[in-house]
C-alpha cells in the first residue's frame, strides 16, 4: 500500500496508482477549469431557455409595452416619461432573470437537480454564472423591442439605445444572482416561486413608477433594489444632453451590485448542494 504526499492532496496531482485500484480501473476524470465549464453550462442552459422561455419572453415583452401604453395616457413626457420607458425596458430582464430563475433554482432544488451537478466535476460557480448569463442573455431581443416601441411611443430619441448593450447585461447579472440566491435559499419549492414573484413585483413597482412619485420610505427600498441603476442609467441617456459620467457611474453601481449577487448565489448553490 503507497502513501499519497500531503501536497498531492492538495493540488489533485495523484500519482497514477493513487488514482486508480488494484484492478486498472480508469481514474477519476479532472475537475474541469471554470471557463470551460461556464461555457458548457451556458451553452445547456441557453438552448434549453430557446425550447421552453420564448412564450415567457413574449408575455414580459407584451406586458412591458402593456404597462407604457397605460402610462402614456397619464405621463406626457419628460423625465417621467424617460423614467416609464426605461423601467418598462429593464422589466423584461427582472421577469426572466429574477422571476424565472428562482423558480428555476428552487425546482433545481427540490427535484434533486443539484445532486446531478453535484457529480460533475463542474466548480459551482460556473453552474451559477452559466445559468444567470443564459437568463439573461434571453432577455436582449424583448428588452430592445420595448426600449424601441417606448422611445417611439413617448418620443424619446433612439440614438442612444446602444447602452443597452451595457445595461443589460450588468441588470441581469444583478438581477439573476439575486433570483439563484432567493430560489436556492428557499427552503420550499413553492417559497421560491412566491419570492421570485415578489421580486418581479417589486422591479415593476419601483422601476416603473417615476422616482418623484414615490413616498420617502418607498424611494429608500428603491434604492436598494439592484435593477434601480440600470433604470436610471438608461433614463438619462433619453435626455438631449446626457450626463455620461452620471451614466457610467450607475453601470458602475450596477455591476459592482452583480459581483455581489453573484458571489452571494455561488455561495449559497454550495450550501444547497451539500445538504
Amino acid at each position: 500500500m503507497s502513501i499519497v504526499p500531503a501536497e498531492a492532496l492538495s493540488t489533485g496531482a495523484l500519482p497514477a496508482q493513487a488514482r486508480g485500484d488494484e484492478d486498472g480501473a480508469a481514474p477519476l476524470a479532472p475537475r474541469a477549469r471554470l471557463l470551460p465549464a461556464l461555457a458548457a453550462v451556458y451553452r445547456a442552459q441557453l438552448s434549453r431557455a430557446r425550447v421552453s422561455r420564448i412564450p415567457l419572453l413574449f408575455v414580459a415583452t407584451f406586458q412591458s409595452v402593456g404597462i407604457m401604453v397605460l402610462m402614456r395616457g397619464v405621463v406626457d413626457g419628460g423625465a417621467e416619461a424617460r423614467a416609464v420607458v426605461a423601467g418598462s425596458a429593464v422589466l423584461v430582464v427582472a421577469f426572466v432573470a429574477l422571476n424565472l430563475l428562482a423558480q428555476y433554482f428552487g425546482q433545481l432544488r427540490a427535484g434533486g437537480g443539484l445532486d446531478h451537478y453535484a457529480t460533475l466535476p463542474v466548480p459551482p460557480a460556473a453552474v451559477v454564472l452559466g445559468a444567470a448569463g443564459a437568463y439573461a442573455s434571453f432577455t436582449v431581443p424583448g428588452t430592445v423591442v420595448t426600449a424601441v416601441i417606448g422611445s417611439v411611443l413617448f418620443g424619446l430619441p433612439l440614438g442612444n439605445l446602444w447602452v443597452l448593450a451595457a445595461v443589460v447585461p450588468l441588470s441581469g447579472a444583478a438581477l439573476a444572482g439575486l433570483g439563484a440566491a432567493l430560489g436556492l435559499l428557499a427552503p420550499r419549492q413553492e417559497l421560491a416561486t412566491l419570492l421570485g414573484q415578489l421580486g418581479m413585483s417589486a422591479a415593476l413597482l419601483l422601476g416603473v413608477l417615476p422616482a418623484e412619485r414615490l413616498p420617502g420610505p418607498i424611494g429608500w427600498a428603491r434604492d436598494l433594489l439592484p435593477s434601480t441603476y440600470g433604470v436610471e442609467a438608461l433614463a438619462r441617456t433619453f435626455d438631449p444632453h446626457p450626463d455620461w459620467a452620471a451614466v457610467g457611474l450607475d453601470l458602475a453601481v450596477c455591476g459592482a451590485v452583480g459581483v455581489v449577487s453573484l458571489a452571494v448565489a455561488t455561495w449559497a448553490y454550495r450550501r444547497a448542494a451539500v445538504r
